[in-house]
């Protein structure tokens, strides 16, 4: 950085206090701004929204209920969550006549549609329900024949507690082995390896940012000519 001119100098003119850029604001700034009266008082469907989600990662029986009503796909498929380990979970398709085709196999769609619903029962279950997910991308890759039960190994890419502690929107990417369950306790066939993106914002951010456009829509709507009423 260049010193101040050597006219200023012999003016006895101060220089100029060095001009400092503002730190960029990071999502936890952001989630710190959102105060209550920006994003509104929550109405009563919303928190009836919010204890129903909270209601359906209780346990294995308010999911199917909550399934049966809002998610027919899943519920009729029979697809079940559990965790294997502290970082990793499973999710399970049973081996039923719905989820079986012509050739007495998994059908492919069965396999390609629960991919969506185990990874979203997941990263559900984690994020909470003041967070809306929605699947960005999938990729699915058929390997072989599934003919049994069939087994979603889910494992997140990036460490989910830490983009959750961060606030604000982000992205998730999982990866899931599919296999096919062994009765004996053998050697797991894996059937099928999916890539999956999800988009997690949380659901007062989203609120703040359409009553923002409401308000920036209401000033730049132009108004009505007045009429004129002795006419």
């Amino acid at each position: 950085a260049q010193g101040p001119h050597p006219s200023r100098i012999a003016a006895g003119i101060a220089p100029p206090a060095p001009r400092t850029m503002p730190a960029p604001m990071t999502t936890v700034h952001a989630r710190q701004a959102m105060t209550p009266i920006e994003g509104g008082k929550r109405t009563f469907g919303e928190r009836c929204e919010a204890f129903i989600s909270r209601l359906s990662t209780r346990n294995w029986f308010w999911q199917k209920v909550c399934s049966l009503i809002w998610l027919p796909f899943a519920f009729r498929s029979g697809i079940t969550l559990r965790r294997a380990t502290e970082n990793r979970f499973t999710a399970v398709l049973p081996f039923t006549r719905g989820n079986r085709n012509w050739y007495n196999a998994m059908a492919g769609a069965a396999l390609l549609g629960n991919s969506e619903v185990a990874a979203g029962l997941f990263l559900f279950g984690r994020v909470g329900s003041d967070y809306i997910v929605v699947c960005k991308r999938m990729e699915y890759k058929f390997l072989r024949p599934c003919v049994g039960p069939a087994l979603y190994d889910i494992v997140p890419k990036q460490d989910l507690d830490e983009l959750i502690r961060a606030g604000g929107e982000f992205n998730i990417d999982l990866e899931m082995d599919i296999r096919q369950q062994v009765k004996d306790h053998g050697r797991q066939k894996r059937v099928g390896k999916c890539f999956i993106t999800f988009h997690c914002a949380p659901k007062a951010m989203m609120k703040a940012r359409a009553l923002r456009k409401a308000k920036a829509a209401e000033r730049t709507e132009p108004s009505a000519p007045a009429t004129d009423t002795n006419a």
